[in-house]
């Protein structure tokens, strides 16, 4: 192996090692958003409240944007991972209802 190839390695490593880290952060970090969305969830259900709150999805989604274009990601790709989260937070409610 040459030492370009070697160093192009290493770099590679490094590289998958910090996604790895991070995909780590990601998972626990969406564990423990929808432990705080379970308990919103379950308030809901004993005090008759709907499941969805769309002024407040409204929101989200709005300071989502901002947040992503100050982090310097496309704003579709947070809007459609913020609709996809919402999504399941609302099924875990509409179930709690039930």
């Amino acid at each position: 192996m040459s030492d370009v190839t070697t160093r192009a390695a290493a770099l590679l490593r490094d590289h998958r090692e910090s996604i790895d880290r991070l995909d780590a952060i990601l998972v626990y970090t969406l564990a423990e958003r929808f432990k705080q969305t379970q308990a919103v969830g379950r308030l809901k259900a004993e005090h008759d409240l709907p499941a969805s709150d769309p002024a407040r999805e409204a929101r989200q989604m709005a300071r989502l944007d901002q947040l992503a274009k100050e982090a310097d990601l496309d704003p579709d790709l947070a809007k459609k991972f913020l609709t996809f989260i919402i999504s399941e937070v609302i099924r875990h409610h509409e179930k709690l209802q039930k």
